[in-house]
């Protein structure tokens, strides 16, 4: 038997009349990738934010390597050896990786010494685990895999043993995503503990050892990973048989919706983010834009909702040539998910009911000559919370209050329910549990089904072939020519994303 390094016994938290945690227990072993998982907002990160001293539990008791402890803040679990890297991350963007690392861990007035001293170790440590960084890079100038190198590093730097990952491949492209299970398997044969919080199934298979399941706040099962499926997973956590595949009828897509032809994008710098991106997207339809992050996508959503002006090319929607603002484009019945909910989505610092207006508070529906009809606006939002399950149901509560998964929910019940002619949707999943998965799914399908114009945008692969009618691949500001999407695979569409395509061409327009 392998020591236990994590004893949670008989937790439970409530935040007033919602009871995020009821008398859980947990025995997670040393040694091991011990995997949480649970639909978005079951109480997974709760539960973890108590371990990790951030909440105090109402009820219960917890035990680190045998030791009863009595957590009040995250500095007492850090002292146990309990390290935790946030799905969002909590890194200073201006500051370096070193002065990262040290933050909070300074060890005294002087600083150059820790310095030199934390350059060592921190060398030391990205040697030992595999996790390469430049200690002098700036933050925000690194991709955000890079950034989550420096979140664990920080960690081990303050003696870690047990590591917990809130929703860890949230923001990360498959091969970051990769990149992170091998560092993970080699600090598990080092001897660190690790507490994987996640919603994708497939990883829970391939990196853990054992698997707990919560549902609505309550532990429903532990399982050994070789003895369990995605299947019966899916099923513990959402109560109910969950459809792992996405169902639909063929396409009948109609008149021309969106036209894009000869797009190029030069930003600031002079670097060319889009060249020659052409395509055409039929009402009735979803066109999907694959490709690894980084490679153009974003600034094509970006110059379609009106965000960022082309610098040259054409693009039509229903026929009239785009607006020059979001408001104007929106008045052309464009919707958009952006793909940062965050940064582009919602106002954290906004209740729900206020972020789930952003970018229609001004119309005759939420507005009276300048004064806003909060009742109206608040009675709305708890409808479409009701009708796009966002948990907890409570138009009045912070937005930074969600989970991430809910926090996408908003954002498209938000979209979805104007019922645009054109959808721009970017990584409509990402941090979403399996049962929201589908249920987004459903509605991307009903909305295509209706007559809705749809542009995909998503780095997981497989969620770009089982929804789109026709898919593009996009490759360092190139698009490569479309092609029916059911007569493509994983690895036909992975070499069109590996740039195996003819950038001479204007892309996108073949059928």
């Amino acid at each position: 038997m392998r020591e236990i390094a994590i004893e949670l016994s008989g937790i439970s938290k409530s935040f007033g009349p919602v009871q995020a945690n009821k008398d859980i227990n947990l025995s997670v072993e040393s040694g091991t990738i011990h995997g949480i998982v649970g639909e978005n907002g079951a109480g997974k990160s709760t539960l973890m934010s108590i371990l990790y001293g951030f909440y105090m539990p109402d009820e219960g008791a917890m035990r680190v390597f045998g030791e009863p402890l009595d957590f009040n803040s995250s500095e007492k679990a850090i002292e146990a050896g309990i390290g935790m890297v946030h799905q969002h991350f909590m890194l200073g963007e201006p500051f370096t990786v070193l002065e990262n690392i040290i933050l909070g861990a300074e060890g005294g007035f002087m600083l150059s010494g820790a310095m030199r001293s934390a350059r060592e170790t921190l060398v030391d440590l990205s040697e030992r685990y595999g996790l390469t960084v430049n200690p002098d890079a700036v933050i925000s100038s690194l991709p955000v895999g890079v950034q989550q190198r420096v979140e664990i590093l920080k960690a081990l730097y303050r003696g870690a043993k047990v590591l917990i990952l809130d929703e860890p491949t949230g923001v990360l492209t498959p091969q970051e995503a990769d990149a992170l299970f091998d560092i993970l398997r080699s600090l598990k044969e080092q001897g660190t503990t690790i507490l994987l919080i996640t919603h994708k199934l497939h990883e829970i298979m391939d990196v853990t050892d054992r698997v707990s399941v919560i549902r609505r706040g309550e532990m429903v099962g532990h399982r050994e990973t070789t003895d369990t499926s995605p299947e019966e997973l899916a099923e513990m956590m959402v109560g109910r048989k969950v459809l792992l595949e996405v169902d639909k009828a063929p396409a009948q897509p109609r008149e021309t919706a969106l036209s894009v032809s000869g797009l190029n994008l030069v930003d600031d710098r002079g670097v060319q983010r889009l060249t020659n991106v052409s395509f055409e997207v039929k009402a009735g339809e979803i066109f999907g834009v694959a490709g690894v992050s980084g490679n153009g996508q974003a600034q094509l959503l970006e110059v379609l909702s009106g965000m960022e002006a082309p610098t040259s090319g054409s693009i039509t929607i229903g026929g009239e040539p785009l607006g020059r603002t979001p408001n104007e484009v929106r008045l052309q019945s464009m919707g958009h998910v952006p793909e940062d909910r965050q940064h582009m989505g919602l106002v954290t610092a906004f209740p729900a009911w206020e972020s789930g207006i952003l970018g229609f508070q001004a119309s005759a529906l939420y507005c009276n000559r300048g004064a806003m009809k909060t009742g109206l606006i608040k009675e709305e939002m708890g409808r479409l919370m009701e009708k796009f399950d966002v948990r907890p149901p409570n138009p009045l509560l912070g937005t930074a209050k969600f989970s991430g998964g809910n926090q996408q929910k908003i954002v498209l019940a938000r979209e979805i329910d104007k019922a645009p002619d054109v959808l721009l949707v970017g990584q409509p999943t990402r941090g979403v549990d399996i049962g929201a998965i589908e249920f987004i799914h459903r509605q991307i399908i009903a909305m295509r089904d209706a007559g809705t114009a749809i542009l995909l945008v998503s780095v997981e692969l497989e969620e770009v072939l089982s929804l789109s009618d026709r898919v593009v691949a996009m490759f360092d500001g190139y698009c490569s020519d479309a092609h029916v999407t059911a007569e493509m695979d994983e690895r036909s569409l992975g070499l069109l994303m590996a740039g195996e395509f003819d950038r001479t061409q204007t892309g996108g327009m073949a059928a």
